[in-house]
C-alpha cells in the first residue's frame, strides 16, 4: 500500500471553519463512476493500468499533506457506485471485476454504498427512434444524503466530494443551509475540473495522474480471513 508524499497539490481555499474540536475530522465522499472514468483517461494517457486504486491511501495522503489548512485526521472514506449488470453480455466479467475491487476497498477500511442502474430508453436524434439505455440511480442522492447527515450529526469538520459532477450542487447548498461553520472541499479527479463546483466550494484540489500511480493496492491483497484477492486481469 503506497504512502508516498503527494506532489504539490495547487490547492485553493477561500475560507476556513472554526469548530470546537481541535482536530479537523475529514470525510471523503467518492463518486465511484466519476473516478472510474477519470482512471480510464489516466490509463490511456500514461499507458499503465491504474484502476486498482487504493482510495483510502490516496485520500489519506491529502489529509496528511495539510492541504486543508490545519492538522487533520481521515475519519472515513465512503465510495458510491453501482454494478453495471446490463453490460454483462457485451463486456463479460465487468461485474465480477467490480465486485473484486469493492472487496479490496472494504478490506482497506473504505465504506461502500451501492446504488443501481435502471432501464431508460434514450431518444436518438440521428435515427429518430428510441434506443436501449440504462441510467445510474441513487448514487447522487446517496452522496447528498450522506453529506447532509455528516454535518447535522457533527461527524466531521470537513467533507470532501471527489467528483466533477454538477448534479451535487443542490446538495452543497442544502448542507450549507443546515450546518454552518464546516467546510466543503472538492477533490477533482484527473481531467474532471469543473468551474461551477470550484466556485461554490470552500477549497479544491486536483488529483494528478501521478497520484493515482503512487497509490495502487497491493497485488495480491490479503483479506481479513487470510485469503488473497488479485487485481482483475485486463485492468
Amino acid at each position: 500500500m503506497s504512502s508516498g508524499t503527494p506532489r504539490p497539490l495547487r490547492a485553493t481555499a477561500r475560507r476556513f471553519f472554526c469548530v470546537g474540536d481541535p482536530v479537523n475530522r475529514v470525510v471523503f465522499l467518492v463518486d465511484g463512476f466519476n473516478v472510474y472514468h477519470s482512471l480510464r483517461q489516466a490509463t490511456r494517457d500514461s499507458g499503465e493500468t491504474l484502476k486498482w486504486l487504493d482510495l483510502h491511501a490516496l485520500c489519506n495522503s491529502y489529509v496528511q499533506s495539510s492541504v486543508f489548512g490545519k492538522a487533520g485526521v481521515l475519519e472515513r472514506v465512503i465510495y458510491f457506485s453501482a454494478y453495471a449488470a446490463f453490460l454483462s453480455s457485451s463486456k463479460p466479467g465487468v461485474v465480477a471485476r467490480h465486485r473484486t475491487y469493492v472487496t479490496a476497498l472494504q478490506t482497506t477500511g473504505v465504506d461502500v454504498v451501492m446504488g443501481r442502474f435502471k432501464w431508460k430508453p434514450r431518444w436518438c436524434p440521428t435515427c429518430k427512434r428510441e434506443t436501449p439505455g440504462h441510467e445510474e440511480k441513487e448514487t447522487d442522492v446517496s452522496i447528498a444524503v450522506h453529506l447532509i447527515e455528516l454535518f447535522v450529526t457533527d461527524a466531521c469538520e470537513t467533507a470532501v466530494l471527489v467528483t466533477g459532477d454538477t448534479d451535487l450542487l443542490p446538495a452543497i447548498a442544502a448542507a450549507r443551509r443546515l450546518s454552518s461553520g464546516r467546510a466543503i472541499w472538492i477533490g477533482f479527479p484527473y481531467k474532471r475540473l469543473n468551474q461551477e463546483l470550484r466556485l461554490v466550494a470552500d477549497g479544491h484540489f486536483r488529483i494528478r495522474r501521478q497520484a493515482y500511480a503512487r497509490h495502487q493496492l497491493p497485488d495480491p491483497l490479503k483479506l481479513p480471513d487470510e485469503a488473497m484477492v488479485r487485481k482483475p486481469a485486463g485492468w
